[in-house]
């Protein structure tokens, strides 16, 4: 009997979500990353990120905002040495509108590791050894116009190390604009 009352509650929520608005655009913008913790003595990477965004309304005031990203990331030292940590990022936010057109967003995001190279001088240095998944919390505003045009500023926070037994987490500014297909 529980299990039929929990089919039938799964059933009627995703029937009320999809039946609310949805909506779809895609975002693009620059990475002010760098990693914190005891370990790291290093600058943040100056890099870029892009992808898909969609909008899935629940109230007037409330939705959930999933996106899949591209993510360039990692370090400098001194200029000469540079530390590439590239994510596919899946951040899914709950977004509250609290005036018209700007929100305000928070939410866990898993990002897997796609490229992990480490450069000196311009020249392939081998890796970092990096962690194959990063999990960590985002938080940060939007302000959409009547458009569909978007703007965001977000700061994404990595929860787990970057390399094992390191005390290196992800920190990311991001700033993005982007565009909802209306």
């Amino acid at each position: 009997m529980k299990k039929l009352f929990l089919a039938a509650f799964a059933v009627f929520a995703f029937a009320s979500v999809n039946a609310q608005d949805i909506t779809f655009g895609a975002k693009a913008g620059v990475n002010f990353a760098s990693l914190t913790g005891d370990d790291v003595d290093a600058d943040g990477r100056t890099s870029f990120h892009l992808g898909a965004v969609a909008n899935i309304g629940i109230s007037e005031k409330f939705s959930v905002q999933p996106e899949l990203l591209y993510s360039a990331q990692g370090l400098t030292n001194d200029g000469d040495v540079v530390g590439k940590l590239d994510y596919i990022s899946l951040p899914i936010l709950a977004s509250f509108e609290v005036a018209e057109g700007f929100s305000v967003q928070a939410g866990p995001q898993v990002a897997f590791n796609i490229n992990d190279s480490v450069e000196v001088d311009g020249e392939d240095a081998g890796d970092l050894d990096a962690e194959g998944v990063d999990f960590g919390l985002a938080a940060g505003l939007q302000y959409k116009m009547d458009s569909g045009l978007f703007f965001q500023a977000r700061y994404g926070l990595g929860l787990s190390d970057v390399i094992s037994d390191v005390d290196a987490k992800n920190s990311v500014i991001a700033l993005s604009v982007g565009y909802f297909f209306l």
